[in-house]
C-alpha cells in the first residue's frame, strides 16, 4: 500500500509540474551562435579582407610569412583595429584557431614601427637573429609563446599556445625568416 502512494506521489507530482511549467520547447533562439558567427561579432573578417583595409589604412604593402606552425587550424581570420581616437593602436591580427582542438590556437599581430610595443626584460626570453640580420625576441609566457621582430615598417608578434609543444622557438623563428 505504501508502494501504490509512493508511486501516485510520484505520477501527481510529474503532473503538477508540467502544469505550472509547461513543456519546454526548442527555440531557434536557444542555439548557440557559429564560431564564425561569434568573431563576425567582435570584428573578425577573412584575413584577405583584414589585410586589404590594413594595407589601405597605412598605404604600404604588408608582407605575411610563408608558412605557418605545422598542426591543424579549421579557421583563419582577419581583423583590422583602427584606433580612430589615439592613433596609437592600430594593428592587424590574423588568427588561427581549430574549432576541435583549442590548443591549436596562433595568431600574428602586426603594427606599424611607430607604435610598437615593448617588452620587460624577464628569466623566460631568449634573442634570436633572423637570417635578415634583425633581432627577435622570444619569450615564454604562462598562456601564449611569443617571437617578437621587426620587418620593413612593421613589428610582428607571433604567438603560439603554450601547449602546443611541438612548436618551439625554433619553428616560431623559421616562420619568422620565411617573410620576403
Amino acid at each position: 500500500m505504501k508502494k501504490f502512494f509512493s508511486v501516485l506521489l510520484v505520477l501527481f507530482g510529474a503532473v503538477v509540474s508540467v502544469l505550472i511549467f509547461g513543456t519546454a520547447k526548442a527555440n531557434s533562439s536557444n542555439i548557440p551562435p557559429s564560431l564564425e558567427e561569434v568573431y563576425t561579432r567582435i570584428g573578425y573578417t577573412s584575413p584577405d579582407e583584414a589585410v586589404k583595409k590594413f594595407e589601405s589604412h597605412f598605404n604600404h604593402v604588408l608582407k605575411l610569412p610563408k608558412i605557418k606552425p605545422s598542426i591543424s587550424f579549421t579557421h583563419q581570420l582577419g581583423r583590422f583595429s583602427e584606433d580612430t581616437e589615439y592613433n596609437l593602436n592600430d594593428s592587424l591580427e590574423i588568427k588561427f584557431i581549430n574549432s576541435e582542438i583549442v590548443e591549436n590556437h596562433y595568431k600574428i599581430v602586426i603594427r606599424p614601427l611607430e607604435n610598437t610595443l615593448t617588452f620587460k626584460s624577464n628569466a623566460n626570453q631568449k634573442d634570436y637573429t633572423l637570417k635578415n640580420g634583425q633581432k627577435a625576441l622570444y619569450i615564454e609566457h604562462p598562456l601564449f609563446n611569443f617571437l617578437i621582430f621587426e620587418h620593413d615598417h612593421w613589428q610582428y608578434v607571433l604567438a603560439i599556445d603554450k601547449s602546443v609543444s611541438e612548436i618551439t622557438a625554433d619553428t616560431l623563428v623559421e616562420i619568422a625568416n620565411s617573410i620576403e
